[in-house]
C-alpha cells in the first residue's frame, strides 16, 4: 500500500512537472512573439515619424544645400556658417519683441492694449523666414525676407502678413 501510494505520488509529480514545463515553454514563446510584434510596430512607427519629420523639414535652411551654398559662394572671404546663422537670425528677430509697440516684423500694428510679439521662427532658406506671432488673443503668421549685409548685420522686410479670425 505504501509502495502504491509512493508510485501514485511520483506519477502525479511527474505529470505536474510536464504540464508546468509545457505551460512555461508556451508562455516564453508567446512573449517572444509578442516582443517581436511590438518591436516591429515600434520600428515601423519610428520610420513613419522620421519620414514625416524629413518631409516637414524639406523647407528648412538646415536641409537645403542650395541655400547653404549661397552663404559659402556669395563671398569666399566672408563665409557664413549656416549653423551659426540660424540661431543668430532667430535671436535678432526675437530681440524686436521688447519694442513697446510690438515687434515691427509681425506686419501688424498694435490692436488694443496688447502688442504683437513673435513666438516661433522658421528659417526656410537663404532669403525667407516664416514667423508665428500673437498678442495673446489674436494669432497670425508672416513671411519675411532677410538679408545678411556685408558688415554681417541683418536686415528684415515683411513680405506678407495675415491674421487668423477669432
Amino acid at each position: 500500500m505504501k509502495r502504491s501510494l509512493l508510485l501514485y505520488v511520483f506519477i502525479l509529480l511527474v505529470l505536474i512537472n510536464v504540464f508546468t514545463y509545457a505551460y512555461y515553454n508556451s508562455e516564453v514563446k508567446f512573449e517572444q512573439e509578442r516582443y517581436t510584434r511590438v518591436t516591429k510596430k515600434l520600428k515601423d512607427s519610428l520610420n513613419a515619424v522620421a519620414a514625416k519629420l524629413t518631409d516637414a523639414n524639406y523647407f528648412s535652411l538646415d536641409k537645403n544645400e542650395n541655400a547653404q551654398n549661397y552663404f559659402e559662394n556669395s563671398n569666399p572671404d566672408k563665409t557664413i556658417l549656416y549653423e551659426k546663422l540660424i540661431p543668430h537670425v532667430t535671436e535678432k528677430l526675437m530681440d524686436f519683441n521688447s519694442n513697446p509697440k510690438g515687434n515691427p516684423y509681425s506686419g501688424q500694428d498694435q490692436i488694443g492694449t496688447n502688442k504683437f510679439i513673435i513666438n516661433k521662427v522658421k528659417i526656410l532658406n537663404h532669403r525667407w523666414i516664416i514667423v508665428d506671432y500673437s498678442d495673446g488673443e489674436i494669432w497670425g503668421e508672416a513671411l519675411l525676407k532677410y538679408f545678411v549685409n556685408d558688415d554681417q548685420s541683418l536686415s528684415f522686410e515683411v513680405i506678407q502678413s495675415l491674421l487668423y479670425q477669432r
